[in-house]
């Protein structure tokens, strides 16, 4: 599976990753993820990004693409021609690249359950 984000850290730039998962990410529930949250992206002090999924922790590296990715946006015009009785329009599809996608964080380890320290006290 295949996640587009955007890592740049200000607007003026387009520094875009894809985020490559290995298998399978599913839910209790069986809904469809696409536009859901799924979980935190953090990076370490060395750069190494980290996802934390519910309860589970995945430790990636960042790899260069060998071929770039090209994110683009469709977008339909419509031009009215008024010299036409009916008022016809004219519609047409151009796609505009938004950014180009040089690197992908990698996850390819088995994610890690998060076990927090439960003090149970003096017995």
């Amino acid at each position: 599976m295949q996640i587009l984000i955007n890592v740049s850290l200000d607007d003026t730039t387009r520094d875009w990753a894809v985020i490559e998962l290995q298998g399978d990410l599913e839910s209790r529930i069986h809904c469809e993820v696409t536009g859901k949250f799924i979980g935190d992206l953090h990076y370490n002090q060395q750069k190494t990004p980290i996802l934390i999924i519910g309860h589970h922790i995945l430790h990636g590296k960042i790899v260069q693409l060998d071929k770039p990715l090209a994110v683009m946006e469709k977008v339909k015009t419509t031009k009215v021609d008024s010299k036409l009785k009916n008022q016809d329009s004219k519609s047409s599809v151009s796609y505009e690249v938004k950014a180009i996608v040089h690197k992908k964080l990698l996850f390819k380890t088995r994610p890690k359950p998060i076990i927090a320290n439960v003090f149970a006290g003096p017995t």
